[in-house]
């Protein structure tokens, strides 16, 4: 099985938020599903309107498995730089958690907190927020079609199923005919399985 964290991975399954209180500031954290980058500022700009008399609206997001940088995003919004979205950039990507976008709403209380009390402010709002965040498992699938005679369907269907595959469509004709959706990590597997359980009758396409 590919250890790959690109292939299998926690996404968020629902917006959660956390709150806390540090010096008399309110920092309000909520995360939701990013899948890509439009979707990470679009929930930033839904966040800016549920609290738009804040402070602050500092925010990162990772648009893509756990760890990535290919599509990955963050803003002070007038903190003082690199003291609340780097922070808050950091833990995400140290999570074990992908697609994921984080909101800080800040409400000053009047007490500042300095460069460092800013930047654990920022970073400990994800962690707690990380710490009992509702997630989901995400699969990479490839759509492939297999073909298989009839007297090989039982051990297709067990062999399946075992793999988690998923059959969006099915033709009985000649031959059987499925097309399925088989987890990435999982194909190669697929293909050797198929070719000894058919003696190498059965196709892949």
């Amino acid at each position: 099985m590919s250890s790959d964290p690109g292939l299998r991975y926690a996404i968020p399954s629902r917006i959660y938020t956390v709150e806390e209180v540090i010096k008399r500031s309110r920092f309000i954290t909520t995360a939701a599903h990013a899948p890509d980058a439009d979707a990470a500022n679009a929930f930033v700009e839904s966040v800016k309107e549920l609290f738009p008399d804040a402070t602050h609206h500092c925010w990162a997001f990772v648009a893509g498995p756990p760890g990535s940088t290919a599509h990955i995003g963050m803003s002070d919004d007038g903190e003082p730089h690199g003291t609340a979205g780097r922070p808050m950039l950091s833990v995400l990507l140290h999570s074990e958690v992908g697609e994921i976008v984080t909101v800080c709403a800040r409400y000053f209380g009047g007490l500042k907190l300095g460069t460092g009390g800013l930047s654990r402010a920022y970073a400990g709002g994800v962690k707690l927020l990380l710490q009992d965040l509702p997630t989901e498992l995400k699969i990479k699938r490839v759509r492939v079609t297999v073909r298989v005679a009839y007297p090989h369907l039982e051990n297709l269907q067990r062999l399946l199923e075992d793999l988690e595959a998923l059959v969006e469509h099915e033709d009985y004709g000649e031959e059987v005919r499925y097309q399925i959706a088989v987890p990435a990590m999982t194909l190669e597997r697929l293909i050797e399985e198929v070719a000894q359980l058919t003696s190498g009758e059965g196709l892949l396409e």
